[in-house]
This record gives C-alpha cells, sequence and structure tokens, in this order.
C-alpha cells in the first residue's frame, strides 16, 4: 500500500508538472510580470502540498525589492520552498536548463542561469542581477555554491554579493531548514548531496514521513562600506543564527 501510495503522489507531482508547463506556454504571454510572479508562486505552494511538505515561515519575506536574497542550499526542494514563501528571481547553475521538464519549469519562473566554471560568465551575471535589483525585483542566491546536509553551512561565496553592492540593494539573510513533521527534528530526506540522484531524492522524500519546510527570512541590511568578502562572511553568521532559531 505504502508503494502505491508513493506512485500516487509521484503521478500527481507529474501532473501538476505538466499543468506548469502548459501554462508556461499559452498563459504566460498574456500575462505581465507581477502576474506571472504570482502563478509561479501559486504553483509552487500547490506543488509543496502535492508532495507532502508544509510550509513554515518566520520572520517577514519582503513585500517589494529591490533586495537581494542570501539563502543556505540543502536540496533541489529549495528553489520550490522558496518561491511558494515569495516568488524571486533565482540564480541556478546552468545546467538546469538542460533538465529535462524541469528546465522548462525554471526557465519560465526568471531563473538567471550561470556557467560557473566561467569567469566571464560570473561578471555577465554579475551585471544582469545588479540590472534585475535596480528594476525593482527580488533575487535570490544560494551562497555556498550547492547543496549541504542541512546540518552544517559551508562557506559563502561573495562574487555575486556585487550585485547587490553595485545596485546599492539591501541583502536579506535567508534561513532553510526541513523538519519531520512529527518529531520536529532535523529531516535529511531532501537532501541532495553527493551520490544522490534527483528520481532518488524525490522518491525517497515522497515515501517517506511529511516533512515541514521552514523559511527563516532576517532583517534586511546595506552594505555600509563592507567590501564583498567581509559581507559574505556577516551574512553566513546570521544565517547561522537563523538555522539554530529553528
Amino acid at each position: 500500500m505504502n508503494f502505491l501510495h508513493t506512485i500516487w503522489k509521484l503521478s500527481r507531482a507529474l501532473g501538476h508538472a505538466l499543468r506548469g508547463l502548459a501554462v508556461i506556454w499559452l498563459v504566460f504571454p498574456r500575462l505581465n510580470e507581477l502576474q506571472r510572479q504570482a502563478r509561479v508562486q501559486a504553483w509552487s505552494l500547490h506543488m509543496l502540498g502535492v508532495l507532502g511538505v508544509q510550509l513554515e515561515l518566520r520572520g517577514k519575506p519582503p513585500q517589494d525589492g529591490p533586495v537581494l536574497l542570501v539563502a543556505n542550499h540543502i536540496s533541489w526542494l529549495d528553489i520550490l520552498v522558496m518561491h511558494a514563501a515569495r516568488y524571486c528571481r533565482f540564480i541556478s547553475k546552468a545546467d538546469v536548463k538542460r533538465w529535462p521538464l524541469i528546465g522548462t519549469l525554471a526557465t519560465g519562473g526568471g531563473t538567471i542561469y550561470i556557467e560557473r566554471e566561467s569567469r566571464r560568465d560570473a561578471m555577465r551575471v554579475v551585471h544582469r542581477m545588479a540590472q534585475s535589483l535596480k528594476e525593482g525585483e527580488v533575487v535570490a542566491v544560494f551562497p555556498e555554491g550547492t547543496t549541504s546536509d542541512g546540518v552544517s553551512l559551508l562557506p559563502f561565496h561573495a562574487n555575486l554579493l556585487q550585485a547587490a553592492i553595485s545596485a546599492h540593494a539591501p541583502v536579506q539573510p535567508v534561513a532553510l531548514s526541513f523538519l519531520d513533521s512529527a518529531t520536529r527534528a532535523i529531516s535529511l530526506t531532501p537532501c541532495y548531496v553527493g551520490d544522490d540522484t534527483l528520481v532518488g531524492s524525490l522518491w525517497r522524500m515522497v515515501a517517506g514521513p511529511p516533512i515541514t519546510a521552514v523559511v527563516h527570512y532576517g532583517q534586511p541590511e546595506l552594505a555600509q562600506g563592507r567590501d564583498r568578502r567581509i559581507w559574505a562572511a556577516d551574512l553566513r553568521q546570521q544565517v547561522e543564527q537563523l538555522r539554530r532559531a529553528d
């Protein structure tokens, strides 16, 4: 019965993903930017429900941009969770664009892609982020550069913070965590690290016990004369404090 229930949940998730694809192709061309953002947020929130993930918000999400959200990175699920909490334009590795179905959904959701091995492309993305911030958008990055187990926090890379400095925009630290809904203990179920595959991670999550995704927003702040490396270290410390508060 558990196997059949898992297959049922996966089927519902695939159906919702395909409906999202249809909206991107057929409906998005007729919508303005704010309407598209609202659709992305609603679709993400519904997908969490399909996957059996509860959403818990702490602190205050940004009402308006410009603001750069800086969050720790645990899983592919992080993007869904943050979109469900508050739409934001993500910076993601270019590989995601080539993933079947997911790449199209990510592109439709406004993702900006970066070739991480290319220094020139990093500069291009910094300029693109700065432009988005100057236009009043909410942009989000994972400065660890890769996923962790959700227990520890990796060092923060500072390069992309240059966009906020150039645009004179505030940065808001965000802590993500996944908890077992019954015990409130840290859940490793959504982790996507090491040899994990996307399919294996997804199967483990829908087959496992219900989880709660906690999004804890800190206070936005300006650079106030700090260079990007010092600012990155300060933001990492704030994210760590927010994680401990969970």
